[in-house]
């Protein structure tokens, strides 16, 4: 996340997204919204942002676990309607035990609305 992405409060950057069902703008923007979903356990903006092709039935939430943070290092856009972005979240397990996520994740823009498609997990 650069600088100035860090600055914004929530209603500012992703609560806009999750709150007034606004579309995101890009890849990076629902990326960051996403991120906050899962923080905010908000199973139904993460579905309605998640591909019809990819999208799972239900999602589960592991009980107490804690986010720590998200480190957007490439938002890559490869044409109009399809965009990459690399992230690592890091989140810490109950148990105390802290793990990254680290995902080259695929969007797709349709009718005006970006949508999460997959993701690939970089070899380590």
């Amino acid at each position: 996340m650069n600088a100035k992405s860090k600055a914004l409060h929530y209603g500012q950057c992703c609560g806009q997204w999750l709150e007034e069902g606004l579309p995101a703008p890009d890849a990076h923007a629902l990326m960051r919204s996403r991120y906050s979903a899962y923080c905010l356990e908000r199973t139904s903006y993460l579905l309605r942002t998640w591909h019809a092709s990819t999208r799972p039935a239900e999602i589960t939430f592991v009980t107490r676990v804690k986010w720590l943070g998200l480190q957007v290092r490439r938002h890559r856009v490869l044409d109009a309607d399809h965009a990459d972005v690399e992230f690592v979240a890091r989140q810490r397990e109950p148990g105390g035990r802290a793990v990254r996520l680290h995902e080259h994740s695929h969007f797709v823009r349709e009718d005006g609305r970006w949508y999460y498609v997959d993701g690939d997990l970089p070899q380590q």
